[in-house]
């Protein structure tokens, strides 16, 4: 309206004054009040629309941060739940595998114990022979406590990245065959075919560390294959001055899906409901945190020619010193 009587007063003839003379002008009066008011309908209009867009935007906004805040929240309970889950696993794995030596341990000494002091001779006394099977329980269960209480340890140095490494110039070859006679010292009779390259370099390594990541594999395969399959253990060089173990069994396989997931802590690729062999998952997250402090790598591919699972360690031959004069490696293949 103002701007009506604006354009009235300074345009309209007489200027200066709200007379409208000539009648022709009540129509451009008429017009540009008419254009005005629709003018400022759709400015208010479009203000409103503005304003609701506004605060459209602003309930959006809100409900995104409610919404995350709410997925924050859901994320750090499941989180929890999986934390509480994996310490209750890891309560049952320790508990089993420290309880299952002790209790041969216990039985036996009870037995021991129990024939030494029967003075009444209410019982039969052992013979040589059971006094030596179960001395023989107690040396092996004691044995299995150790190494389990071992890798423990090993795995929270791995952890901590604080395992020491004691390198020295080694033969491959001697490393897969150090592996394979500690499982065979383990394990009943099971084939286990080693083959080592003849032109396989020696590497700067911590010897014993990487033969026990080796170790881990090959105890691994033997106890997810079929009994009465071989595993094979070869070493040969490769590209870019590396050197590879490889493990392969003709179990049935690791899905691709979970390949990396079997290298962390407690973590089994079978079914934990199955009857299958028993373990607590550390084995292969402990060859992994061995290679991994040599700055290798580690890998599972399918067997090229056969259902089962290859397993490949590759670690780099050693730095720039000259290597100490340790044989080239002979063609070897052991069978058992």
């Amino acid at each position: 309206m103002r701007a009506c009587f604006g354009f009235n007063f300074f345009f309209l003839p007489p200027v200066h004054t709200f007379t409208v003379a000539d009648p022709e002008n009540w129509v451009a009066l008429a017009a540009f009040l008419a254009t005005a008011v629709v003018a400022g309908q759709l400015s208010a209009r479009a203000k409103r629309r503005a304003e609701e867009a506004e605060d459209r935007q602003r309930q959006i906004q809100q409900l995104y941060v409610d919404l995350q805040t709410a997925f924050d929240r859901a994320a750090r309970a499941e989180a929890d739940r999986q934390a509480e889950r994996m310490r209750g696993a890891l309560l049952d794995a320790v508990t089993h595998e420290l309880r299952t030596p002790l209790t041969g341990i216990k039985a036996s000494v009870t037995a021991l114990l129990g024939d030494a002091t029967d003075s009444h001779g209410d019982e039969p006394p052992l013979s040589s022979g059971d006094r030596r099977e179960m001395l023989q329980v107690i040396d092996e269960e004691a044995d299995r406590l150790n190494r389990y209480i071992g890798n423990l340890v090993d795995l929270a140095r791995i952890e901590a990245g604080s395992l020491p490494l004691r390198r020295g110039w080694t033969a491959p070859g001697e490393i897969a065959r150090n592996a394979v006679e500690r499982v065979r010292q383990r394990r009943d009779a099971r084939p286990i075919r080693v083959a080592v390259a003849s032109d396989t370099p020696a590497i700067f390594v911590d010897g014993r560390s990487l033969a026990e990541a080796l170790f881990m594999l090959i105890d691994n395969a033997l106890k997810y294959s079929p009994a009465d399959t071989p595993v094979y253990v070869s070493v040969y060089a490769a590209a870019g001055d590396t050197v590879e173990f490889a493990v392969e069994d003709e179990g049935p396989g690791i899905p691709a899906h979970l390949r990396d997931r079997v290298f962390e802590r407690l973590f089994r690729a079978m079914d934990p409901e199955s009857s299958g062999p028993g373990g607590t998952g550390m084995g292969l997250a402990i060859a992994r945190g061995i290679v991994d402090a040599h700055h290798g790598t580690i890998r599972i591919e399918d067997r090229p020619d056969a259902p089962g699972t290859r397993i490949v360690i590759r670690v780099g031959i050693g730095d720039d010193e000259a290597p100490e004069p340790v044989p080239r490696e002979t063609v070897a293949i052991e069978e058992r």
